[in-house]
């Protein structure tokens, strides 16, 4: 049975409560706490404290598909430094390597969010019960020995979905407003204007930190700003549901593309 938003909520808070913000340059930070996965010791990790939900505005989540990787991956992440904003990465399991792993670790530390986004991205309607639970348990089980933390959420590849997943799968399942950004035919422009033409409160975001996809770093470069300036603050997927205060049942058979959603696809 799925966990409800609410008691994932409550896990964070007992983590959050002991530690301070920061995401990036632009957040403040505090107290360092000690590392316990392989990548670099001196990195210090760092997790934002949630707010009352009335202390937020208007949020959305800014999420990344299909990494971890050393070379578009650091590159979000130092757009991300740099505009002082958080995100969350919905991870494929083979994809995490000896390298690979510490550019997520990085980005847990800097306090991202890291999810399941499959051990191989393939098609999982094609997939028996066991053959799916194998499949998110291999990712979780990587998160979580090189993070500490085992994912919450889950994005389905190619974001199809069929009854066997979501009797198989304890996490609540995410989608998001896409721009096509996998697509090398769509511009920096058009993969901005799409994602910002998107945008409302509660929303998700779904890009791509594919190996290569340059044109989707660049594009951070006009949509944070431009957000910001409509007064949006980025937030992880476990804020943006706290923030809008959205307990997902475990019977909930919903794909969520914005937090308040309550149908399968809206």
């Amino acid at each position: 049975m799925r966990k409800t938003i609410k008691s994932i909520l409550l896990g964070a808070v007992a983590v959050s409560l002991a530690m301070t913000s920061g995401c990036g340059k632009g957040n403040e930070t505090g107290s360092e706490s000690k590392s316990n996965s392989t990548a670099d010791e001196s990195t210090a990790s760092y997790r934002r404290p949630l707010r009352a939900p009335e202390d937020y505005g208007k949020v959305i989540a800014l999420t990344f598909d299909d990494g971890p990787n050393t070379t578009t991956t650091a590159q979000v992440l130092d757009k991300l430094e740099e505009y002082g904003v958080t995100a969350s990465f919905f991870v494929v399991g083979d994809n995490i390597t000896e390298d690979s792993a510490k550019v997520m670790k990085r980005a847990y530390d800097m306090g991202c969010e890291i999810h399941n986004h499959s051990k191989t991205h393939s098609d999982m309607t094609t997939m028996t019960e066991e053959q799916i639970k194998e499949d998110i348990k291999f990712t979780s089980d990587k998160v979580e020995e090189i993070t500490g933390e085992a994912p919450k959420f889950f994005r389905p590849p190619y974001i199809a979905v069929n009854q066997t997943m979501f009797d198989s799968i304890d996490m609540p399942f995410i989608s998001g407003y896409g721009s096509e950004d996998y697509n090398d035919k769509v511009d920096i422009e058009e993969r901005a204007k799409r994602t910002i033409d998107q945008a409302k409160d509660g929303s998700i975001i779904l890009l791509h930190d594919t190996a290569g996809n340059v044109r989707t770093v660049a594009a951070l470069d006009i949509i944070i700003p431009k957000l910001q300036d409509e007064g949006y603050e980025f937030v992880t997927m476990t804020e943006l549901f706290h923030a809008k205060e959205v307990e997902i049942s475990p019977d909930a058979e919903i794909i969520y593309s914005y937090a308040q959603q309550t149908e399968m696809y809206g």
